[in-house]
């Protein structure tokens, strides 16, 4: 209960005495490792997880539990195969094939980790986005020529902005793409190379053929990290609101950076991913810039030091859709997000962006390396060590400084 209400360190405590009355209780071990875990100890939250194991070999949860753990040190080839002893002792544990998927991912083994990620549609938290059509599922047979395809969103908005690429190589193919995506994102997909047509999510949809969930296609087109189609950009702002901000940013200094600085609220790694706004204030203090705040959902800890940062012009309360931010981002000369749909966003554009990553980021930005084959303009900064963002910040600081930003041109 007490780890329910986020009281962590009391849950620990509690879990302590349990343990003490009972230091055979392999609950209570496997209960203490999540609240360690939750507080970062990492190597204290792995020994209780072996000490549920050893009292309790059979303890899938634990094996799964302890997998996460090793992978948020960044210790992936033992997160794998810890989450394939989980995987021996139940072979239907879909949450464990699921976390193998993600290391196989970031360990750049696509083959393997795409059909592992399949998975996701038997968790309780993805599984309802499934969706039943009559139309056939198509992973990548039978032929699409000829023939109208589905693509529908199922994740988040970051998630849609990365897949969304793989219309154009469908188009090519000689099939009739429709794309079934959240509102806010529909302006923008509608003008997109390889749409047909764009469909928000709720409308009637057009006849089709067959169908697709977005994060299926890397399967379907049996992406390899050598294959990621990245043909930058394929997305563009539509002319008309590039013109409706262009007065806005021209009144700014350039060079303009676009920043962002969380994601999703809801999403499972968010309180590693997003970054309070305090602690890019040495970002924003940067002379000889002007740094526009894109982030539409302001959070009521982050409102106060946004109200009081002069030097920081914000217009996130100004986007109506992804539209409008593909338009400040292309009148922008350097975009700097966390892992956020932004990112994605100034990826996909083709727009210099600096990606503030967590030191265990999400699958997709694999490991130990700059660059995305997602995403050739961005550059990835990394966490050293967890919880550490004033080496990064500084770090991009300290860029800004020694190599001023030139303006950025294009076809803006």
């Amino acid at each position: 209960m007490l780890l329910d209400l986020d009281r962590v360190d009391e849950a620990i405590v509690a879990y302590d005495a349990v343990i003490a009355l009972q230091p055979g209780h392999a609950g209570a071990h496997f209960n203490r490792g999540n609240a360690l875990a939750q507080r970062h100890r990492l190597p204290e939250a792995i020994a209780a997880y072996d000490r549920a194991i050893a009292l309790a070999p059979g303890y899938a949860k634990a094996h799964n539990n302890r997998g996460l753990a090793l992978r948020a040190l960044n210790r992936h080839d033992e997160a794998l195969a810890t989450y394939r002893r989980a995987i021996a002792l139940d072979k239907d544990f879909a949450e464990a094939h699921l976390n193998a998927a993600h290391a196989l991912l970031s360990l750049g083994d696509f083959a393997r980790g795409f059909a592992a990620y399949e998975w996701r549609w038997k968790i309780p938290a993805t599984a309802p986005h499934r969706r039943a059509f009559r139309q056939p599922l198509w992973l990548g047979t039978p032929p699409v020529g000829g023939r109208t395809i589905l693509l529908h969103a199922e994740q988040g908005l970051g998630d849609t902005i990365q897949f969304a690429r793989y219309a154009k190589l469908l188009a090519r193919t000689g099939a009739t793409v429709v794309l079934e995506v959240a509102p806010a994102l529909k302006p923008l997909i509608s003008g997109m190379d390889g749409a047909a047509r764009g469909v928000a999510t709720g409308e009637a949809l057009p006849t089709f053929d067959l169908h697709c969930p977005l994060a299926s296609l890397p399967l379907a087109f049996k992406t390899e990290p050598a294959s990621i189609p990245a043909e930058i950009p394929y997305l563009g702002a539509p002319a008309e609101r590039v013109e409706k901000w262009r007065p806005r940013m021209q009144a700014l200094a350039r060079p303009r950076i676009a920043l962002t600085w969380s994601g999703n609220a809801a999403h499972a790694n968010d309180r590693n991913r997003s970054i309070p706004l305090a602690r890019l204030e040495p970002l924003w203090s940067h002379e000889g810039a002007s740094f526009i705040s894109v982030q539409r959902d302001v959070r009521e800890a982050d409102a106060g030091v946004l109200a009081g940062a002069a030097r920081l012009v914000h217009v996130g309360d100004e986007l109506s859709d992804f539209a409008d931010t593909a338009a400040v981002l292309a009148l922008a000369d350097l975009v700097i997000s966390v892992d956020s749909a932004v990112a994605h966003l100034a990826g996909a554009m083709g727009r210099p962006v600096r990606i503030l990553l967590p030191c265990s980021p999400d699958w997709r930005w694999m490991l130990a390396r700059e660059d995305s084959p997602w995403y050739p303009t961005a550059r990835l900064l990394r966490q050293p060590s967890i919880g550490d963002w004033e080496s990064v910040i500084e770090r991009v600081r300290q860029e800004l400084r020694s190599a001023p930003l030139e303006p950025c041109g294009g076809a803006y």
